[in-house]
């Protein structure tokens, strides 16, 4: 999606976020494993716009380090109401003359589409845009009285009339306006409030005493939700979550019980992979068509190749790569670990720092000891290699094509390919020995 021409936003993001408790700036937390500023952001790169400025009221330093390359920072000091945030961009958008778009650091749910349809109510008659919605309690939000779109009114709910309360249609606080009327109008807005603050909707009410049209458009409350709060963080998260297990379901993958599932921000799973119950995904998976992932499995950094199965309780950890049809079974943990076609560990197994050929077998209870303490080390394990039940292999070594891997060994150095490695000490019987033990011990107790 691209705009008929060149927008710049204003993301505001001066909220001290106290309720938090967190030395990390509010718009900084996760949804999803990426930031709430990340999340708006990136709904915008797909608009395109020519400039975006985010205002901050304090750790700065953190913003910038999260939006470097992508907007300019600028610092409100002090703090006196969204309208004054907002003055506090036009020098950085000295010279633009187009579309500005206001949206909100704690509030990144915004889709692109949504932004879009309010740029495109900034026709040629329009001074101002604003973006509404219609929650399940309107609360103290401030309210739009409307008709046919066309903003009469916009009302703080500590101001309104009941029949003004009445009114289900509030003011998000996102809107749109061009830049020769938005700082214009800025200006013209006082304090003159209980807060002593400059709001910035009055703009609207500025523009309607000019004879100047202003229109509202709806979306969902969704959409609009913010976080100021822990709480509130987790219900931002519940909304990601919906929306985009809906969208996966939709697009062809399976999910038995799509609540327990827990997608990240980047998570790409194709058609016709089936999700069991409580899996957990983190930032950085792939899924490839007809994988299976069975519940209970913890998955992040991860490419998973066509008709995979994995799990139950697997954890596949950053860098493993697995080719068509391999399989990690229970109890399975994987880390850097690449896995050809048809390789498999099916129960109780460890793989770090591993290379394993095409439809090699990793038996249970196999460890890649591939650290010692200081430094990591590579395990590579040949195409069709059968490596037997509770064996270790300490890296660096190599087991090559075919070889056999008596169960039991620990594995120091290089096996041939096609050769068997055994390494534990042949088995003797002392006929008697347990009875005779027993008898001696029980004597010892006095019994």
């Amino acid at each position: 999606m691209t705009t008929p021409a060149p927008f710049a936003a204003i993301i505001l993001a001066a909220g001290m976020g106290t309720r938090m408790k967190s030395t990390r700036h509010k718009v900084l937390h996760a949804i999803a494993g990426k930031p709430m500023l990340r999340h708006l952001t990136d709904s915008l790169a797909m608009l395109k716009p020519a400039r975006t400025v985010v205002v901050v009221g304090a750790l700065k330093d953190q913003v910038e380090a999260e939006v470097s390359g992508q907007a300019d920072v600028v610092v409100q000091q002090p703090q006196l109401g969204t309208g004054h945030a907002v003055m506090q961009a036009e020098a950085p958008l000295a010279g633009f003359d187009g579309k500005i778009l206001v949206l909100y650091g704690d509030a990144p749910l915004v889709p692109a589409a949504t932004m879009q349809r309010l740029l495109d109510a900034l026709t040629d008659d329009v001074a101002v845009a604003v973006l509404g919605f219609r929650p399940a309690d309107p609360g103290a939000y401030g309210r739009i009285i409307a008709e046919g779109g066309a903003i009469a009114k916009m009302v703080e709910y500590k101001d309104a009339s009941p029949a003004e309360r009445a009114e289900t249609l509030c003011n998000s606080g996102l809107m749109a306006a061009r830049a020769a009327d938005l700082f214009p109008l800025l200006a013209r807005v006082t304090n003159n409030n209980a807060s002593q603050e400059y709001y910035l909707p009055d703009v609207v009410g500025l523009a309607l005493a000019d004879g100047r049209r202003c229109v509202v458009i709806e979306t969902a409350a969704d959409e609009v939700a913010g976080a100021n709060s822990r709480a509130e963080l987790a219900d931002l998260e519940a909304i990601f979550q919906r929306r985009r297990r809906a969208e996966l379901m939709a697009a062809g993958v399976s999910m038995q019980a799509p609540e327990t599932v827990f997608l990240a921000a980047d998570t790409r799973i194709a058609a016709d992979v089936e999700i069991e119950p409580f899996v957990v995904f983190g930032p950085g998976v792939t899924i490839a068509s007809g994988a299976r992932i069975r519940a209970h499995s913890h998955i992040e950094g991860a490419q998973i190749g066509d008709g995979c199965e994995i799990g139950p309780f697997a954890r596949l950890r950053p860098g493993t790569v697995l080719g068509a049809k391999a399989k990690i079974g229970n109890f399975v943990e994987t880390k850097k670990a690449v896995l050809g076609d048809g390789a498999k560990a099916n129960h109780l197994t460890y793989l770090g720092d591993v290379t394993v050929g095409a439809k090699a077998n990793i038996g249970a209870g196999t460890i890649t000891c591939n650290y010692d303490g200081f430094f990591k080390y590579q395990t590579v394990i040949g195409a069709g290699a059968f490596i037997g039940s509770n064996s270790a292999l300490v890296a660096p070594v190599t087991i090559g094509d075919g070889a056999i891997v008596a169960a039991g060994s620990t594995i120091t150095r290089d096996v041939s390919s096609d050769a068997l490695a055994l390494v534990r000490p042949e088995q003797s019987e002392k006929p008697g020995w347990a009875a005779r033990f027993r008898a001696a011990s029980l004597a010892r107790k006095g019994k």
